[in-house]
């Protein structure tokens, strides 16, 4: 037998995997490690010759020293948001069961974009639940996506097809009109995205004004349609909010519907992370009354829930229209009734990627382990959380409150003090991570909670820390 017949299929897998297995379980304990010392793990400035640490020259490197910074200096210089004092932007906590879904999801390396696997099971399961937690009827399905920001083009697209038919998929753009979408003032940048994408370009988006409780005004959305479609502009979607970015606001849901129902109008509902209040307590959970209704929802995963990044969901009323603005079938994805190219269900006819890997598992372990009750409990105290600093920060002279709490986020100014100051202060401390927004055009400090491990104690503590900061 020559060398290279007695080699082949021998050059990547390990020599000995009784070695690996060890080196693994020492991978594991490590990650362990750091998820039960949260608590005393802040996020850190990058340190000087990182870099240099993970600079790759091509050569292999022996597999212990590999492990060894992947565990050491590389998970040392994550982004900080497993600690509960985090509320910088939306950012999600991570949740333990999610490390074992990952490493299971990398051990069977599914490639879900179609074919017949179990896998493709477990994300229908993951659908249902969600079009089930939403209110939306039985023909509802969806697809996993890496965020709301990628739902957001598929939501559109879908909706595109729906106003002009599926033929603008060989003809393009070229002899349409115009389009209009209509968002709430405050509505998240994706939605720019997504039209910039879809080539209609960002003048086709329009800031509806909201009214005193930071909805959507409807009467200012009513004149804004009839006005565009008198201008030969066809309306292509309204967009509702639940949970703005900037303050955690929602739109009147079941109006919204109303509305868009009256006018013909595509419904798409940005519920990233506010999608998840349906499973707190009364006050929070009316807030989302209505999203069932929507033509589609967007949401993340990661957020509100914990799902390890990345995982989003598209949500789409009509099953056969969703379809029909993706599917494309050559003929090496063609199926079969029989074998692995059989199966009802590929995943690659509701999206654009055709290599995606196993997101579901890691959303499917989330619920399969701790249940809907256990979510919203944890989201009812990040409510009360943000009502406590709300609270605090109307107490103390010093600051002043931005906007009255609406759900999860508080806004407000630290006194004479630059925001961006003090929140950079507090974080390189490793104090409490804020970050900073704009409220009635004036800097602010903002922190959104939605973050398990968070306590009152947290919010007290950051607080006080805020009032030392700018004293």
């Amino acid at each position: 037998m020559s060398d290279k017949t007695r080699h082949e299929g021998h050059h990547i897998d390990p020599d000995d995997w009784d070695d690996f297995a060890t080196a693994m379980h020492g991978v594991l304990d490590a990650c362990l490690a750091r998820l039960q010392a949260a608590r005393d793990l802040p996020w850190q400035p990058v340190p000087p010759g990182f870099a240099e640490t993970v600079a790759l020259d091509g050569t292999a490197q022996p597999l212990p020293g590999v492990l060894d910074r992947m565990t050491g200096p590389i998970m040392a210089q994550a982004t900080g948001n497993t600690h509960p004092r985090f509320w910088g932007w939306v950012h999600g906590t991570g949740l333990p069961v999610g490390l074992a879904a990952e490493l299971v999801a990398a051990t069977m390396n599914a490639n879900t974009g179609g074919r017949w696997q179990g896998a493709a099971e477990v994300e229908r399961a993951v659908l249902h639940f969600l079009r089930d937690t939403a209110g939306m009827a039985g023909d509802a399905f969806g697809i996993l996506t890496g965020g709301t920001s990628q739902a957001t083009i598929l939501a559109l697209t879908t909706a595109r097809t729906k106003l002009f038919g599926a033929g603008i998929r060989q003809t393009g753009l070229a002899g349409l009109p115009p389009v209009r979408v209509y968002v709430a003032e405050g509505g998240h940048s994706c939605i720019d995205k997504a039209l910039e994408i879809l080539g209609h370009g960002t003048d086709s988006l329009t800031h509806i004004p909201t009214d005193a409780g930071h909805r959507m005004d409807l009467d200012a959305l009513r004149a804004r349609i009839a006005a565009d479609r008198a201008g030969g502009i066809e309306p292509l979607a309204i967009v509702g909010t639940a949970g703005s970015v900037g303050i955690g606001a929602f739109d009147d849901l079941d109006a919204l519907a109303d509305l868009a129902t009256a006018e013909d109008i595509w419904l798409h509902i940005d519920a990233a992370f506010g999608f998840w209040i349906q499973l707190a307590e009364a006050p929070w959970r009316d807030l989302a009354r209505g999203i069932g209704r929507a033509d589609s929802i967007a949401l993340d995963l990661h957020k509100w829930i914990g799902v390890p990044y990345s995982c989003g969901a598209c949500l789409i009323a009509d099953h056969d229209l969703h379809r029909a603005a993706f599917t494309s079938r050559p003929d090496y994805l063609a199926s079969g009734a029989e074998g692995l190219a059989g199966g009802d269900l590929w995943f690659c006819d509701y999206g654009m990627d055709l290599s995606r890997g196993f997101l579901a598992l890691k959303a499917w372990a989330a619920f399969a382990a701790h249940g809907t009750e256990a979510f919203g409990r944890a989201i009812t105290d990040n409510c009360r959380q943000a009502a406590l600093m709300g609270q605090l920060v109307e107490e103390a002279p010093e600051l002043e409150l931005a906007v009255p709490v609406i759900s999860n986020i508080c806004c407000f100014y630290p006194g004479k003090a630059d925001p961006a100051d003090i929140a950079a202060r507090l974080q390189t401390e490793g104090t409490a991570v804020f970050s900073t927004g704009k409220v009635a055009d004036r800097p602010c400090l903002r922190a959104a909670i939605v973050n398990h491990r968070t306590t009152g104690a947290d919010i007290r503590a950051a607080i006080d820390a805020v009032r030392a900061a700018i004293a």
